[in-house]
């Protein structure tokens, strides 16, 4: 079985399908629900997504699979929303426990293949900068699912636009300070933690917004954020860059004409260790500013975030693993307050071992399946 995950939409897939007969296809049947970071497919039901919309068992299709081709329209350095969305729904193809991997830290292999993946990006104008940055990207991505980078292509086309584009004619009020909790976590969220500790050290008029509550009601959302002048959007790492829900908002925003120079910033967590791996998200929302016209001014790097994420809630200002992130998003904070651009930082945790960050990861992930009532051998259950 051959397996094609694409967002192309009816007119083009009519033109193509004969290209994929016989093969099991993956689209958008508008029924896609965004993934949760619920770790349901690790620690509830391993191997398989827990939400029941028609997509929960991606994973499996990929790991039955003997070939996967991937079409999506180049977005800001990676995958569209759908296909991002598929992509993260799709992370029970690895196993929670984890290993080194090529010197990084990664999810340890469900299934013993190295998958090959060929990626078909489209788009009006791909340069060769985007293409240096969409090999970069899946090639992180196949590193994670312990896949092979079997082909990569680019095909330049005209794309379909959203409908009833709209001006935004509302109040701009400069001084405004949005913080964006883009993780669909909401409130329990590392994202909101970090923050919420930013937010102490920022004076003026500062609101923590969670995307989550508004994940039906983007118009609304957008308006919100487009009637202040500086945006912090707190995110964590699915899959090496943007979630897809965040990433549909994103999207969204582009094809709404809002007021230039908006100032963006972003505070991005990640559960591996080594924050130089959300450099690709950085890209990505750097991408994204630049397509719509605002002013991307610096960014932090939090590794290890389902530890700091806590620690520094706590105030974690001292000498303990938290210590770098505290540090880090106090710049960002001084930079915010001062109008300015600052560089983008990595934060990883403080005079903390790696190899002990691991075992007690894994040793979480055990403990969380046991409340779940999972078994430790159910955890790296194969599914056929």
């Amino acid at each position: 079985m051959k397996l094609l995950i694409h967002d192309l939409n009816e007119k083009e897939w009519k033109k193509v399908a004969d290209n994929y007969d016989g093969w099991d296809v993956i689209y958008n049947n508008g029924a896609i629900t965004p993934c949760v970071g619920c770790f349901g497919c690790w620690i509830k039901e391993p191997g398989q997504c827990v939400i029941k919309d028609g997509y929960e068992d991606t994973c499996v299709k990929i790991h039955k699979a003997e070939q996967v081709t991937i079409i999506s329209k180049y977005t800001y350095g990676g995958f569209s929303s759908f296909v991002k969305n598929v992509i993260d729904r799709s992370i029970g193809y690895v196993a929670p426990f984890f290993e080194l991997h090529k010197g990084e830290m990664h999810h340890k292999q469900r299934y013993d293949e190295y998958k090959q993946i060929r990626f078909i990006f489209r788009g009006p104008t791909i340069t060769e900068d985007d293409k240096v940055k969409a090999r970069r990207y899946v090639e992180a991505v196949c590193t994670n699912f312990h896949a092979l980078l079997w082909e990569i292509s680019f095909d330049e086309c005209e794309m379909p636009e959203y409908e009833n584009k709209k001006k935004y004619e509302g109040p701009v009020d400069e001084c405004k300070k949005i913080l964006l909790n883009c993780s669909m976590r909401g409130d329990k969220a590392n994202s909101k933690k970090f923050l919420e500790q930013l937010s102490t050290d920022l004076k003026g008029d500062v609101e923590i917004v969670n995307l989550s509550e508004y994940t039906n009601r983007l118009g609304q959302l957008a308006n919100i954020i487009a009637g202040a002048g500086t945006i912090v959007l707190g995110m964590p790492l699915y899959v090496d860059g943007v979630p897809s829900a965040p990433l549909r908002l994103m999207e969204f925003l582009e094809y709404l004409d809002l007021p230039d120079e908006k100032k963006i910033y972003l505070v991005a967590n990640m559960g591996f260790y080594e924050s130089i791996q959300i450099k690709n998200m950085l890209s990505m929302i750097k991408s994204w500013c630049a397509t719509c016209g605002f002013k991307y001014c610096g960014g932090i790097a939090i590794g290890a975030g389902e530890m700091t994420g806590p620690l520094v809630a706590l105030g974690g200002k001292g000498k303990g693993p938290g210590k770098n992130a505290a540090e880090g998003l106090g710049r960002i904070a001084n930079a915010i307050n001062a109008d300015t651009v600052v560089e983008d930082i990595f934060a990883d945790a403080h005079n903390f071992p790696r190899s002990l960050y691991m075992m007690m990861g894994n040793m979480s992930w055990r403990k969380k399946a046991r409340k779940n009532k999972v078994r430790r051998r159910a955890l790296m259950r194969q599914l056929d």
